[in-house]
């Protein structure tokens, strides 16, 4: 995350922090993730449409991630002025467990879950954002099974 957003983010989140509460990691992440093939079929079936004048391709909607010593807030990012522009959730690190990192070329992602929620999230980090994903990892535990 480049120092711009990263100041915008931590701008937007010191104001909700508990006393003490440090902010550990940030990074640029997606909550979801989008198949080469659902891209491709998208963007073909766009293109037929239009009469090939244009295609268009779904991308997943950027988000921040701000993790602290006791919680993980993530923020819906504003792709055109780097700033967040929505609080999209809060986790309680307390508890929280992670499943293995599955790696691809272009992203890599785990999913993060609660012994206390049925819920649980898929946090996928791109290829750039690699530093951030192992400090992530590293603060929550593998799941055991």
């Amino acid at each position: 995350m480049n120092g711009r957003r990263r100041r915008a983010l931590l701008a937007t989140v010191t104001p909700v922090l508990e006393p003490g509460e440090q902010v550990e990691v940030t990074a640029v992440v997606n909550l979801s993730s989008v198949s080469v093939r659902r891209t491709a079929v998208f963007g073909v079936a766009s293109a037929v449409l239009s009469g090939g004048a244009m295609a268009v391709i779904p991308t997943p909607t950027p988000m921040y991630l701000a993790m602290t010593d006791r919680r993980l807030f993530i923020f819906r990012a504003d792709p055109m002025f780097a700033k967040p522009v929505e609080h999209t959730m809060t986790l309680q690190r307390a508890g929280l467990v992670r499943s293995e990192i599955k790696e691809r070329y272009v992203n890599s992602s785990f999913i993060v879950s609660s012994p206390h929620s049925e819920t649980s999230l898929k946090i996928v980090f791109p290829l750039l954002g690699r530093k951030g994903r192992d400090l992530v990892a590293a603060a929550l535990p593998l799941a055991a099974g």
